[in-house]
């Protein structure tokens, strides 16, 4: 499963993903301050689920009804990085194949998986 992660996800949340073998390229790496739509486009060209805190990205797939190979929005706010780190790989691992195509948003508690019909 491959992962483009925006530049609004905190660096050890990429490098825990990297450590248990997933293949995440993180935006602030490549080319930081890129526009959220470019952003997007990358994510979808590399067939990459796109793992984000920017709301912006829901306006973007329900919105504006753009196409997505998948989008994870982590609403995790308030946590330490620890409980943040363990509930976006939990999330990750336990879902699997589900998030591809689909809007996922993770808060504490609660993983919603939503599909685009």
């Amino acid at each position: 499963m491959n992962f483009i992660a925006d530049e609004s996800v905190d660096q050890p949340i990429v490098n825990y993903l990297r450590k248990n073998n997933y293949n995440v390229i993180a935006i602030v790496e490549m080319d930081p301050g890129l526009p959220d739509k470019q952003v997007f486009d990358i994510a979808n060209d590399s067939k990459a689920i796109l793992i984000t805190a920017d709301k912006d990205f829901g306006e973007l797939v329900f919105l504006q009804n753009a196409i997505t190979f998948g989008v994870i929005l982590i609403r995790l706010s308030g946590l330490t990085l620890s409980k943040k780190i363990k509930i976006v790989y939990n999330a990750i691992k336990k879902y699997g194949n589900e998030i591809e195509g689909s809007f996922t948003v993770i808060t504490p508690g609660i993983v919603r998986v939503r599909k685009r019909k």
